[in-house]
């Protein structure tokens, strides 16, 4: 109870905190950021961008070689840096592409690499047209003591298709002389 100058007494009103949310997101060509950073300003989140210490190949080939052989022999690269206060955290969206029809490694890092337990892991993916594959499966048995939230896929294939595309248009390019 609070005494006004004029000496009404009025009920103490709670203040009400904000949600704390944590937008967690690797993101190699940019369309996962995209709805990352739309999910962070709909929630008032904080983002947080997942990298591995040692940045993925620029080209897209040998980041599709190097993530399929991470994967097959189970690799699990070292992150550049991890959320020192993931227990502030209510409530976390995990965002990643789809490499191979599965979660890339480095999310595997991520998960393996913060306690979420007790805490809602809502995974928002994006894909090249072939869906989830097993990365929801992924989540949960990385963060097995989190709850994994019904997510959001998206199909988001352009580097893929314009590399299809230019390697198309190239191919039927008269040789020169």
């Amino acid at each position: 109870m609070f005494l006004t100058a004029a000496g009404v007494v009025l009920p103490k009103v709670q203040a009400l905190a904000a949600p704390r949310v944590l937008v967690a997101y690797f993101s190699r060509t940019g369309n996962t950021r995209v709805i990352a950073n739309q999910i962070r300003r709909a929630r008032n989140a904080t983002l947080f961008e997942i990298n591995p210490a040692t940045p993925y190949p620029e080209d897209y080939q040998a980041t599709v070689a190097q993530a399929a052989a991470e994967t097959e022999s189970a690799y699990l690269p070292p992150l550049k840096q991890i959320v020192a206060d993931i227990q502030f955290y209510e409530e976390i969206f995990l965002g990643f592409p789809i490499w191979g029809m599965t979660a890339p490694p480095v999310i595997r890092s991520f998960l393996l690499a913060h306690d979420l337990t007790g805490k809602p892991v809502v995974p928002f993916v994006t894909h090249g047209g072939y869906g989830l594959g097993n990365s929801i499966g992924v989540v949960e048995a990385h963060a097995a003591e989190a709850t994994v939230r019904r997510g959001f896929s998206l199909e988001a294939d352009q580097e893929k298709r314009t590399l299809e595309t230019v390697s198309a248009w190239l191919d039927a390019l008269p040789p020169t002389d």
